[in-house]
């Protein structure tokens, strides 16, 4: 089974939300701890084929409590629906839901590869122009 890629149409609404959830993440007044004075970066927003349920990535701003703030947001959802159906003119306001976006983690820990030993090792020996294999990682240990 082969998933199809989002539409035109699915890409512009999922944007057009982000926009607004961001706008709204960043004026809203909330009554939960988890969420009051927190900067929340909204990463990206997938729609659904018929664009009724929205799906939004959310991390906030230096990582701390992710998993705190992600679940403030699925309780606060009803209402940040109803502050999206002011923001956005679409025919029906898409259910909302919420997940932590782990790209920058991902990002980071992909980063501390490559400055590591082995791989900086690697990539200064392409930069010196010595693009022949280590000896020691060909080495036969039969002989």
């Amino acid at each position: 089974m082969t998933v199809k890629p989002p539409s035109q149409r699915q890409l512009r609404v999922g944007e057009e939300i982000r926009h607004a959830l961001a706008r709204i993440l960043m004026n809203a007044d909330f009554r939960d701890p988890a969420l009051v004075g927190r900067v929340i970066t909204v990463s990206e927003v997938r729609l659904s084929p018929d664009l009724r349920a929205a799906t939004a990535f959310v991390t906030p701003l230096g990582g701390e409590e992710l998993d705190d703030v992600v679940t403030a947001l699925k309780r606060a959802a009803p209402y940040l629906r109803g502050l999206l159906a002011r923001e956005v003119t679409l025919r029906t306001v898409p259910r909302l839901s919420f997940e932590a976006d782990r790209s920058f983690e991902e990002a980071a820990r992909i980063n501390r590869l490559l400055k590591g030993g082995k791989a900086a090792h690697d990539l200064a020996n392409r930069e010196a122009g010595d693009d022949a294999p280590d000896p020691e990682e060909n080495r036969d240990d039969g002989a």
